[in-house]
């Protein structure tokens, strides 16, 4: 468990790893998408972005001007800038993205819910295409940043996959991304930060339970 994800109240394993960990990055970034939804659409009740609601309170972030969610994602942006070195134009496009789909509150759920399974069917096929490659030690960090971004390019722009269990998660994450509109670059960054970030985490003691 992170140190931020353990302080915003979500340790359910009693295990503490240090502040910075992949647990920490997508804590935060749900953190930041909550807060600039709050922003633009001027959300008063914390009790519909529940990340948002603890990071506010637990880190006792002040409202800025009366209205929620600006002081809240300027803080968060800057913690993700310093541990995790993430640059602006990151921010941009979910900004840009929040702006195109979120116009009224009704829209908010929707969108959340579609961000969630395009993170999670992009990151498992990631994981699956891309095997044995992420076996490379985290050193090999330029190799590794390469292999992701043609992964990436392969998802939207391959069409002679064989396996239907493939076709149908990049039909899946093709049409989310349709949607809510992010860059392949911008898919890269945030999928390479996770991939170098999960190979950090301390591996499960499942292999001592098959003996």
């Amino acid at each position: 468990m992170g140190l931020i994800s353990k302080i915003l109240g979500s340790n359910k394993g009693g295990e503490e790893k240090k502040t910075g960990g992949m647990e920490d990055y997508m804590t935060l970034i749900r953190v930041y998408f909550q807060a600039a939804i709050a922003a633009d659409l001027g959300i008063t009740n914390l009790a519909m972005l529940p990340d948002l609601r603890v990071f506010k309170t637990t880190l006792h972030v002040q409202t800025v001007n009366n209205k929620l969610g600006i002081g809240e994602k300027n803080r968060c942006k800057k913690m993700l800038k310093e541990i995790y070195n993430t640059e602006d134009g990151f921010f941009k496009e979910i900004d840009q993205s929040i702006h195109r789909n979120c116009h009224k509150i009704q829209d908010v759920q929707t969108y959340l819910v579609q961000f969630q399974g395009f993170t999670q069917d992009l990151m498992m096929l990631l994981g699956n295409m891309m095997k044995l490659k992420l076996r490379m030690p985290s050193f090999f960090k330029k190799a590794i940043r390469q292999m992701t971004e043609k992964t990436i390019n392969d998802i939207f722009n391959k069409n002679d996959y064989s396996d239907a269990g493939v076709v149908k998660t990049v039909l899946a994450i093709r049409e989310y991304d349709r949607r809510l509109g992010f860059s392949q670059n911008w898919i890269s960054d945030f999928a390479f930060q996770v991939i170098m970030l999960a190979k950090k985490e301390p591996r499960p003691k499942e292999e001592e339970k098959k003996k």
